[in-house]
């Protein structure tokens, strides 16, 4: 199943509440349903979040990062983090709570890759591990069968707006040829130029900021991207 996530990619908890509000299913007039627009029936509502966690050490890029800011989180979106951070495993227990339903931490960044599987698993939450775009593929393959989701950055880790690499679709086509079962998820970059071809490269997932962020009508943004990711 195709899904639109709205990044939050912020530097204040204040700044990472006021972006979820604006995408809440309530919000966008159609939660939980399809409307038929033009070319045939558009989601206009999404039903995760994409929290991106950045400590300024595995990249030098900052954005929110304080757990202990979640049980003031009021929503009702799925939420996953993106933790962008040396050695997950440190602070992986802070961010096992509500509203997180998954995890998604770097291989490059990790030293017990079992073990940050091993906790998400007892406290019933998604994990997904994530490559940089200059990381052979080939990091990932002894991990398929064990994770949740896979997710390609398309652009360096960090701050949003930065040049998309040139072999992302192929990359994306390797790892779907590889594990035919996986799910794909495509972070950096996407837009209703990208996303068709993300999809027919075999992604699942797209996480969106400035297309949806940006937007003076973001429903409509919203159905536009979701109508190009099943062009």
């Amino acid at each position: 199943m195709v899904e639109i996530i709205p990044s939050i990619n912020v530097p204040t908890f204040l700044e990472v509440q006021e972006r979820i509000a604006k995408v809440e299913p309530a919000r966008l007039n159609s939660p939980r349903k399809t409307e038929s627009v033009g070319l045939g029936s558009r989601r206009s509502y999404i039903s995760w979040c994409h929290l991106d966690v950045t400590d300024g050490v595995f990249s030098k890029h900052i954005t929110w990062h304080d757990p202990l800011d979640l049980p003031q989180l009021e929503t009702k979106l799925n939420c996953e983090v993106h933790l962008m951070i040396e050695q997950p495993e440190k602070i992986l227990d802070q961010w096992l709570v509500h509203p997180i339903k998954r995890i998604i931490a770097h291989l490059e960044a990790m030293r017990n890759p079992e073990l940050i599987i091993k906790k998400c698993r007892e406290a019933s939450i998604e994990i997904g591990f994530a490559i940089k775009p200059d990381t052979f593929l080939a990091l990932l393959k002894p991990w398929f069968a064990k994770i949740d989701l896979v997710l390609l950055l398309t652009v360096p880790p960090g701050a949003s707006g930065q040049k998309m690499y040139d072999d992302t679709f192929e990359r994306i086509k390797h790892v779907r040829d590889a594990c035919a079962s996986c799910r794909i998820e495509i972070d950096g970059q996407m837009n209703r130029e990208t996303i068709p071809l993300a999809a027919r490269a075999g992604a699942d997932f797209f996480v969106v900021g400035h297309a949806i962020f940006s937007s003076q009508d973001i429903p409509q943004a919203i159905q536009e991207l979701y109508h190009a990711a099943n062009r």
